[in-house]
């Protein structure tokens, strides 16, 4: 039978402990306070003053997500072939990889001034409205992370036709030379079967699946950048949390997203 400190220890709030624990570590590890080695249980229990068990349970589903590995004789590490990156936040593929170590660049795969119609009413433009269509292949390292395409009203994207964005960020390069930053983003994350293309291209394992992130970026009131981003489902981990009040707590990082590179 539990005992009183027990089941206190257990359950918080009608939630259970370990999920508090999970919720906390997550953020940790999305934001960087946790790198290389990960605590072991009895620096675990200290920080959070919960009971071991509570501990295993929460870093036991970690490692179930493939975010921790054990290495016998060792102790416990971060996996460092997945990204994280927490839901609600202006993501960077730029920074996501350079926070794990990684040296990131791209390979534009095409860069036009093109007509669409569905990119264009998501910019709040005329069906027959000239884009500036950018596709690049995104590497962590050497191998390939990610395939993304970005839409841009001419007048905004026109600058980055001669850009060299084999390593510097998109977002980067509008400031500059645009004197333009993204303030707000709409998002959407759905999981996507590759094509046999897709697959060829970005080396995808036999099982390996995609993550679709559409995004509506706008600076002030006004859309500027329409963006779908294929990225590996096995290097890319996505990290939420919730708060009481019903607010995830990545939308906190809003007002320091101006400032993010994509």
């Amino acid at each position: 039978m539990a005992t009183a400190a027990t089941s206190r220890d257990e359950t918080q709030g009608g939630r259970p402990l370990w999920q508090r624990v999970l919720d906390d570590l997550e953020r940790r590890i999305a934001n960087g306070d946790i790198a290389g080695r990960f605590p072991t249980d009895r620096e675990l229990t200290e920080h959070y003053g919960v009971s071991r068990h509570t501990v295993r349970e929460a870093v036991r589903r970690l490692r179930a997500r493939g975010l921790v590995d054990r290495h016998r004789g060792r102790g416990s590490f971060l996996n460092t072939e997945q990204l994280t990156q927490p839901l609600g936040g202006l993501y960077s593929l730029f920074r996501a990889v350079e926070a794990q170590g990684l040296e990131q660049h791209s390979e534009v795969i095409s860069r036009a001034i093109v007509r669409d119609a569905d990119a264009a009413g998501r910019l709040g433009l005329p069906p027959g409205a000239e884009l500036v269509l950018i596709e690049r292949l995104r590497f962590a390292g050497e191998a390939p992370l990610a395939v993304d395409a970005v839409w841009l009203p001419q007048d905004v994207g026109r600058s980055l036709l001669d850009a060299d964005l084999s390593r510097a960020a998109l977002y980067d390069h509008l400031h500059r030379d645009a004197d333009l930053r993204i303030t707000s983003v709409d998002e959407t994350l759905e999981p996507l079967l590759p094509t046999d293309e897709l697959r060829d291209l970005l080396q995808l394992d036999p099982d390996e699946v995609l993550f679709r992130v559409r995004r509506l970026g706008r600076s002030g009131d006004r859309p500027v950048e329409c963006r779908v981003t294929l990225i590996r489902g096995q290097r890319f981990v996505y990290t939420s949390a919730w708060r009481a009040d019903g607010h995830p707590e990545g939308h906190t990082a809003f007002a320091a997203a101006e400032a993010t590179s994509v």
